[in-house]
């Protein structure tokens, strides 16, 4: 290898690096000028860019509802819904996604994308159906209501996903508990799901995240009691003088959950998302 091919090797390494730091500043800026936004004070908001005080209090004014907006209670809204519809849907979707997997029949793919349609469709086509049919049975701006509508975003997800890691799992595996004497629920219970652990913990991961961040739904079909913090923290936009600081503070109040359960179950995400990427 001459010097002239070394030298070259190494230019296109450090361009490839340089290239690689400017999309990774690139990616983050967003994220450090929301970090910034939040820190200012509220004199200091549209005077300075990068030099000014930092304070907590945009963070103490999101959290202590001195702003008359219930931050805390949309963020406990967002809880509750967020994990119910993730509940309901695993409770509904597991089975499903182990029966599209090991029965197949005329028109079940049809079957299948039909349900999965309902992930394709803009929710804006559904919207207004849904929020007369809200308002006659008294589900608008209640738990109830927004944990039933959610699975319009976190079930077609789950039994699709589900489906494949049910489908990788050989059925000699079920067969032979038959024989054992289970039954095809305890078999589907205790043989197949344990073994599909990881990729329920990832696929619980990104319906949560959907439900979370879904903004339609509750934008529409709440106005209070049962409201979410990523309609929520909009209040705070609103008035004579738009308190940008308060929002990216909320904005990144609401972003610790799905941190949290990231890196809760990391362990699992990993393996789940690489579960039956190599067949034997």
């Amino acid at each position: 290898m001459t010097v002239k091919t070394t030298i070259k090797k190494r230019l296109l390494g450090w361009l490839a690096d340089a290239a690689l730091i400017l999309y990774f500043v690139f990616a983050l800026f967003p994220i450090a000028w929301m970090v910034i936004l939040s820190l200012k004070p509220t004199n200091q908001l549209f005077s300075t860019y990068f030099s000014f005080s930092p304070t907590l209090d945009g963070y103490r004014t999101v959290l202590g509802d001195s702003e008359g907006i219930p931050f805390v209670r949309f963020f406990v809204n967002s809880l509750v819904v967020s994990v119910g519809a993730v509940v309901l849907s695993l409770l509904v979707g597991l089975p499903a996604a182990y029966a599209s997997a090991r029965w197949r029949f005329k028109g079940s793919e049809n079957l299948m994308f039909t349900l999965l349609s309902f992930r394709f469709a803009p929710e804006l086509t559904v919207i207004i159906p849904l929020f007369v049919l809200y308002q006659k049975l008294g589900l608008f701006d209640t738990y109830v209501g927004m944990i039933w509508v959610l699975q319009l975003v976190t079930l077609p997800l789950i039994v699709w996903i589900m489906r494949s890691y049910f489908a990788d799992l050989t059925p000699e595996l079920e067969q032979a508990a038959l024989l054992d004497g289970y039954t095809r629920k305890q078999a589907f219970v205790k043989v197949a799901l344990p073994l599909v652990k990881p990729g329920v913990a990832a696929v619980s991961l990104l319906a949560f995240i959907f439900a979370w961040n879904n903004f339609v739904f509750p934008l529409i079909l709440t106005s209070n009691e049962a409201q979410t913090v990523t309609v929520g923290a909009l209040s705070f936009l609103g008035g004579d003088r738009p308190k940008y600081n308060l929002t990216a503070a909320a904005a990144l109040v609401s972003v610790v959950p799905p941190l949290l359960l990231a890196l809760t179950i990391q362990r699992y995400l990993v393996r789940g998302l690489s579960f039956g990427a190599v067949k034997s």
